[in-house]
């Protein structure tokens, strides 16, 4: 199994979450399984509303400029690795 957003393989274990292509918040209950940086990325750079536009539509998503700098960056790192995300000045913004 791959991950949607990196499409690098998911490991077994604490470093996969389970995402909701349309947020919980939002009346989702779909999820779908993807390394946790990348959960975390998504977050970081999306709000609830901005993420329920995109949902499972993951190559647009990958377009969006701070989405595919993460993803070139993370190809990188092993399927295992993981460091905490931060959210981005836009999001803090508000």
């Amino acid at each position: 199994m791959r991950c949607p957003l990196c499409e690098r393989p998911l490991p077994s274990g604490p470093t996969v979450d389970l995402h909701h292509p349309l947020p919980r918040s939002l009346g989702g209950t779909d999820t779908v399984p993807m390394h946790r940086i990348c959960h975390r990325a998504l977050h970081a750079s999306f709000t609830a509303r901005e993420l329920a536009g995109f949902g499972t539509d993951w190559a647009r998503l990958r377009a969006r400029p701070e989405i595919e700098a993460f993803v070139r960056w993370v190809a990188r790192r092993p399927p295992e690795f993981w460091d905490g995300s931060r959210t981005s000045r836009r999001l803090r913004a508000r």
